[in-house]
């Protein structure tokens, strides 16, 4: 055996004092971090979107609830699958628009965008204009609603027989109320996807 050449550390043996001075500094983390706490957190309840203001109590956004969707659904019921809300002809009280399809179990229905208005004597809302029909056979997508303009992009088919799965063109188009009817803007011309 070779002798080292290096003396031996009396510091590089523990002793049972090496760990009662561990002991005591974690004990002072742990002390420490116990009367130290962040404030306690809460919880926001998410909001429906909605414009700049806020409505009083009376002129809540009509509810997509209970409204007969002019919709050809069959055996399947017609889902809601957004939602925005605001004032869009500036008369003080929102108006919500919905966008809507058939709850296919398989493939790509086809979305329907409508806007809602409160119904009369407490009753469910009641569809005012189609912006999109279903029977165009358009998706939306990128959908919201700014300073009264409702804004989508529509992804569409540039012939009958493009499949249902696989869009291949693709629009912005946006709507706003001129007074008497919703007036739809879109570019020129459509991008191919």
């Amino acid at each position: 055996m070779q002798p080292s050449a290096v003396p031996e550390l009396a510091h590089t043996h523990t002793r049972p004092i090496h760990w009662v001075a561990t002991a005591a500094a974690i004990a002072g983390v742990v002390a420490l971090s116990s009367a130290v706490q962040p404030g306690s957190a809460t919880a926001a309840q998410p909001t429906t979107r909605t414009e700049v203001g806020s409505a009083p109590a009376d002129a809540a956004p009509p509810s997509t609830d209970g409204v007969h969707f002019p919709l050809t659904c069959g055996p399947v019921k017609a889902v809601v699958v957004k939602k925005v809300t605001g004032d869009l002809d500036g008369d003080g009280t929102p108006e919500t628009v919905a966008v809507v399809h058939c709850d296919a179990p398989m493939g790509t229905p086809p979305d329907g965008v409508y806007v809602l208005t409160r119904g009369t004597a407490g009753g469910p809302a009641r569809v005012v204009a189609t912006l999109v029909d279903p029977k165009d056979r358009r998706t939306v997508t990128d959908f919201a609603l700014d300073a009264g303009t409702v804004t989508a992009t529509l992804l569409g088919y540039s012939t009958a027989d493009i499949p249902s799965c696989c869009p291949d063109l693709k629009t912005p188009t946006s709507w706003h109320w001129n007074g008497t009817a919703f007036i739809r803007s879109t570019p020129t011309e459509s991008h191919t996807v």
